[in-house]
């Protein structure tokens, strides 16, 4: 793989780690709303926070290996 490949590679997984951590400050703050909004929801909404919270880092971790 020519450094050039590799530069475009890890440019590439970086510029994705931003956008999947902006995706994530959005849909937390708009996940808090609701719960700061109806507090009953958080028994509901936690998990699926957390659920993507989750997967995020786990794509972030498969980047970062790269």
């Amino acid at each position: 793989m020519s450094n050039k490949n590799l530069e475009t590679l890890i440019d590439e997984a970086l510029s994705n780690i931003r956008n999947d951590r902006k995706s994530a400050r959005e849909f937390l703050n708009e996940i808090a709303n609701q719960i700061a909004a109806d507090p009953e929801q958080n028994k509901y909404l936690s998990p699926v926070a957390a659920k993507h919270i989750e997967t995020l880092q786990r794509s972030n971790e498969q980047l970062v290996k790269l």
